[in-house]
């Protein structure tokens, strides 16, 4: 579905800014949207533009007040574009350009709610005692948007299972926000942030948290590493039965994204204490190598074979 070619220049003009947030702010998010065709490109773009907006407010300098008012400031907006009320001449770029993505795609925007009910968690320093308690606020903030993202693509006519395609787009969510904790580790706790439950933490003797490049040496932080790498392989190959549900560009879109950031948890469980010395990243020829891999198909065919083989429980 491609709709931006008869959009006013206003609108054109709205995305193009969306697009340029999105490549200077989310390189990994970038890779993959550009294998979509134009509308949804654009429509992706805004949904990453207005998310971003919220993420930049929770992790912003303002005191905690003042974020709660351009959280509900920001609610606000999402409001008026949800009753239709945000015109083409608006002066908001994002808005304008969101507001045409809602009319012509059925994203469901109350996703974009949950994200800022999300980040008014990070407002209120909250920390997660188990993992149900920490799957809620990932949910939140991006199993949401996995799920605002399938309003975008859509599933072929036919897909198997498709009813429960929300349900893994949402799992798919999840595996990339944890992937997303374990890279920033030490950054988050130099912000005052912990993310991971504290009954993992206590396990492996890491409740002292992450302020230094190295752990206490009683502190088994390769052990727990290990164990939340298992836990998110679990979510991404859960997540990953959505692939075979989509078109082939859309589904190239989710390959490309989501095997970067499977990519990286490999790369984080080959060497664990590497996220305490700096990010971990993947250089760009290697996002590259995923994006042509998903525009092959060749990762949907893998999920394919995998989705139709029995599974056996209990094994690693």
């Amino acid at each position: 579905m491609d709709v931006t070619p008869y959009a006013s220049a206003p609108v054109l003009a709205a995305y193009r800014y969306c697009e340029a947030v999105t490549g200077q702010q989310a390189r990994n998010f970038a890779y993959g949207i550009r294998l979509l065709p134009t509308g949804k490109r654009h429509a992706m773009s805004a949904l990453y533009a207005f998310s971003r907006r919220v993420d930049d407010i929770g992790d912003g300098p303002l005191g905690a007040d003042a974020k709660r008012a351009r959280l509900a400031a920001t609610r606000a907006l999402l409001d008026r574009i949800r009753a239709g009320e945000v015109e083409e001449d608006d002066t908001d770029p994002v808005a304008v350009a969101l507001a045409h993505a809602a009319r012509h795609f059925p994203i469901p925007l109350g996703g974009l709610d949950e994200l800022i009910d999300g980040v008014l968690m990070d407002v209120a320093g909250r920390t997660y005692e188990t993992w149900d308690d920490l799957s809620g606020y990932c949910r939140c903030v991006a199993g949401a948007i996995g799920r605002l993202s399938l309003g975008v693509f859509g599933t072929v006519p036919g897909a198997r299972d498709a009813a429960r395609a929300p349900e893994y787009a949402d799992t798919l969510g999840l595996a990339l926000q944890l992937t997303n904790i374990l890279r920033d580790v030490r950054e988050d706790a130099a912000s005052g942030r912990v993310y991971l439950p504290a009954d993992d933490l206590a396990k492996f003797g890491c409740s002292a948290g992450f302020g230094a490049a190295t752990v206490p040496a009683e502190a088994d932080f390769t052990g727990l590493v290990h164990f939340e790498v298992r836990r998110a392989r679990g979510l991404f190959e859960e997540g990953f039965r959505l692939l075979p549900m989509l078109d082939r560009r859309s589904g190239a879109c989710v390959a490309a994204m989501a095997g970067i950031y499977r990519r990286l948890l490999d790369r984080i469980a080959r060497d664990p204490e590497a996220v305490l010395r700096g990010r971990v990243s993947l250089p760009g020829h290697e996002k590259a190598y995923v994006a042509v891999r998903g525009l092959t198909g060749l990762d949907a065919r893998g999920v394919s074979r995998q989705a139709a083989a029995p599974t056996v429980r209990g094994t690693a």
